[in-house]
């Protein structure tokens, strides 16, 4: 077994990848986790290419028995997980007349419910040991909703409130949650493909670069306790707020 693992669910091609890689440097076994498996075994080989150690997992992070199985056999048969990270994005955009409630409800599942499961067997792990760090990802509707983004503001909201929920419950017993809203468009081929006009500000510094984005996450990890970060956002340079 390692000495500690770090667990990023959400882990996909961008900030998720981005993410596993900075805690695979520090020496962590990255455990990666997204629905489907075979869509990590990139990111894994890179990981270990570079000498780290990288489990990918596969499972839907809706279910409680699933999310469950996996911090028990992180627990069992890799490593004592010292870092969470849950970095599921599920953003989507709908009118409120066509919002469904399958929709609604979707997006609050994979966003707001499953970062409540993720939260949860963590801190069932770390409190007992008094140390740890548990990271969410939050976004620009994390504190304020959009035009069409109901949905999606409502998850993120409520995962904003779930992290200051912890943060004053675990922080005085050693162990630290803190919040992220990512304000301004990420680096990812999402992106370039959907928002040229945008992506053409990365010459510029105009998007954030995942990389930098993940050596945020480690600094949170990294902090003394008598100067502990809740809540963090970054943007771009250029990024109107």
């Amino acid at each position: 077994m390692a000495d500690k693992a770090a667990v990023i669910i959400g882990a996909g091609d961008a900030l998720g990848g981005a993410i596993a890689r900075r805690f695979a440097r520090e020496g962590y076994a990255a455990v990666i986790v997204r629905r489907q498996a075979d869509q990590l075994e990139p990111l894994a080989q890179a990981i270990r290419e570079a000498g780290g150690e990288a489990h990918p997992f596969g499972l839907d992070a809706r279910q409680e028995d699933a999310m469950v199985g996996l911090f028990d056999k992180v627990e069992a048969e890799i490593a004592p997980i010292e870092v969470c990270v849950f970095n599921i994005g599920a953003n989507v955009r709908f009118p409120i007349a066509e919002t469904t409630a399958r929709v609604y409800f979707k997006v609050w599942e994979m966003a707001a419910f499953a970062g409540f499961l993720a939260g949860r067997e963590a801190a069932k792990r770390m409190t007992p040991r008094g140390r740890g760090t548990i990271l969410f990802t939050g976004a620009t509707a994390s504190v304020r909703g959009g035009e069409g983004f109901a949905a999606f503001a409502g998850a993120k909201h409520a995962v904003r409130a779930l992290a200051q929920s912890m943060a004053r419950e675990l922080g005085p017993k050693g162990v630290h949650v803190a919040h992220t809203i990512i304000d301004g468009a990420i680096d990812t081929a999402w992106i370039a493909e959907n928002f040229p006009e945008r992506y053409a500000m990365k010459a510029q510094d105009g998007i954030l670069n995942p990389e930098h984005i993940a050596d945020a996450y480690w600094m949170l990890h990294a902090q003394p306790r008598d100067s502990w970060t809740h809540e963090l956002d970054l943007r771009p340079w250029k990024e109107a707020w």
